[in-house]
Parts: structure tokens; sequence; C-alpha cells
């Protein structure tokens, strides 16, 4: 079954290769509109958070004026990477939607295994330690947070 947001996002991941990006393509979908595209623009702009989906993120956020994409869609030519997957689920999007598996990009030098088991780790473990620090005079933040009638949760 052809899907025209997947093949979009497919096509993006073969435009980008071609133009010398990674391949990774990402729509985003409210209803039968695309609100929001996004290529692999990590080499590009020297960001490793510009991935595909974030990009689409990014843009569908702006374009609505919202920092949640609760009524609509993703469609990744990929598998979300963990970042990804944090990045949707933050923006509440309703459905994800991928066309190839993260085994198939660790077959082409895209492996996110390492991150998936060094989050099961214990901090001093990590091949890059985490180490807790001045965690009371860090929860003053939270507390003021608690208290502030104004806030937007989110």
């Amino acid at each position: 079954m052809t899907n025209p947001f997947m093949a979009r996002a497919i096509e993006l991941s073969i435009e980008n290769v071609q133009d010398g990006g990674g391949p990774f393509g990402a729509v985003i979908a409210r209803g039968t509109e695309i609100i929001a595209e996004g290529k692999n623009r990590v080499t590009e702009t020297k960001d490793p958070t510009a991935h595909a989906e974030i990009v689409a993120i990014r843009a569908a956020c702006q374009k609505l004026g919202t920092f949640e994409l609760k009524d609509c869609e993703i469609y990744s030519s990929c598998e979300p990477c963990p970042m990804c997957l944090s990045a949707i689920y933050w923006t509440r999007l309703a459905r994800i939607y991928f066309a190839s598996y993260a085994s198939d990009a660790s077959k082409a030098g895209f492996d996110d295994s390492l991150i998936y088991g060094e989050i099961a780790r214990p901090y001093d473990k990590r091949q890059i330690p985490m180490i807790p620090m001045m965690r009371e005079q860090a929860l003053e933040a939270f507390r003021l947070w608690s208290l502030k009638p104004d806030k937007v949760s989110y």
C-alpha cells in the first residue's frame, strides 16, 4: 500500500543523499495536509541534533505556533533514533509511521544500539560518565516552578 506522506518522506531521504546529506526524511501531517517536512541536516548545519524528524518537528511547531502536535502524525523514512523518539513523545504526536527499521540504518552505519544500552547502565558505568552534583541547589528551580500560578505545563 502506498501512502503519499510516507512516499514524500522517502523521496526527501533520497533527495538528501543526492544533495550530499544523510539518508533520512520526515513529514508531519494533519489530516490530509502536510504541515512540515524535514531532511537530515547534520553535516550541512554542523548540528548533530538536526535529524529529519527534529527538523520537521521544529518547522511544524513554528508553523502552528505551539509546542504540542497532538493532532498530527509523523512519517519517517526510518525508525526514529532515541533522540527523535524522545522529541516525538515530548511533542505528543498522535502516531509514528516509519519505513525502514533501525537495523537497516545500522547496516548503513547509523547504529543507535549504543545509546539504548547506555540508558540502562548506571551513571558511572557509561562511556560518557554522568556525575550528579549540586542537587539541593538545583531543586530550588523545581520548587519555584511548583509554586508558579501562571506556569504553562508541558
